[in-house]
């Protein structure tokens, strides 16, 4: 029988994120715990199953969110004036099938791409396109994830093309700072509230705001996983964090307003004044003594 909870992550990117949903158990082997976390949801009367992920899976949760930083990165050095998203789409499948993986995104509940690729205004899931030519000054988020040996790890970075505004300057380094705030206060017994506190303060401390209604995930075997990270909340609150958990934290800031709203094709998410949005992600492992981030670039092979 499905727990109810609020914000829990949903397995389709179009309703990605949202305020209300229904999350099944999680599914797996049985040297995976599910952690029952009564006492950070007691506010609400709920439940919620976490995955505790052992030594074995959190290798495997390694290892895909190293793959995933490579592909991201090697795709970013290529960015330029005159790339089309298709351009970058072709680019992650054949960079993820060179490393032995499988873009996770691919197919997923429709979606027709390998990667989403977010543009200027465009909050998430972007649709790749050969019409979408990237040109100078334009701003983009590239949001990989890839599955290999049965786990998935998810990572996004925003891309300055040529020379980029104040204004865009400003967005993306605001957007890099709030998930690097949002990481630094996980740790054993701190709560998913304090992840939105820390986003959502520094974000207002600098003139910008936090999409509401989309936030990070659990991720393990499945691409999206409970529990859901809202990237604003109250220092305190929320289901209590432990070791062996893993999750994304990947908040969308935007220049002008928190307002969005999705397009037509049913996928793209766009600011609703129009504004610049910029987003960064990782995946990260609650360690007993703090946090590991498993999709660091800079440790991607």
């Amino acid at each position: 029988m499905p727990l109810l909870c609020h914000g829990h992550e949903v397995a389709d990117l179009r309703e990605a994120h949202p305020q209300t949903i229904a999350a099944g158990w999680p599914e797996g082997p049985s040297q995976i715990q599910t952690a029952l976390d009564a006492e950070g949801l007691a506010e609400d009367a709920l439940r919620v199953a976490v995955e505790i992920h052992d030594r074995r899976a959190i290798e495997r949760l390694e290892r895909a969110g190293r793959v995933a930083a490579g592909t991201l990165q090697r795709v970013g050095a290529r960015l330029a004036p005159g790339v089309t998203t298709a351009d970058i789409d072709a680019w992650v499948r054949e960079d993820t099938a060179r490393v032995g993986g499988r873009p996770s995104q691919l197919g997923y509940l429709g979606f027709p791409a390998a990667v989403c690729t977010s543009k200027n205004e465009v909050v998430c899931h972007g649709i790749p396109r050969r019409t979408d030519v990237l040109a100078d000054s334009d701003i983009l988020n590239v949001d990989v994830t890839t599955e290999i040996d049965g786990y998935h790890g998810d990572t996004s970075a925003t891309f300055f093309v040529g020379e980029p505004s104040a204004a865009a300057r400003h967005v993306v380094d605001v957007a890099r700072r709030c998930r690097d705030a949002g990481v630094s206060v996980v740790r054993p017994g701190a709560r998913l509230g304090d992840i939105g506190a820390a986003i959502a303060e520094l974000a207002r401390k600098e003139g910008c705001a936090v999409v509401r209604g989309y936030g990070g995930h659990g991720i393990g075997r499945k691409m999206h996983l409970p529990p859901h990270v809202s990237h604003v909340g109250q220092r305190g609150s929320g289901m209590r964090l432990r070791a062996g958990m893993v999750f994304t934290i990947e908040p969308m800031i935007n220049l002008g307003d928190a307002g969005v709203r999705v397009l037509s094709d049913g996928w793209t998410v766009v600011t609703k004044d129009g504004a610049l949005s910029a987003q960064f992600e990782h995946t990260v492992l609650v360690t007993e003594d703090g946090v590991r981030v498993l999709t660091e670039p800079d440790a991607a092979g």
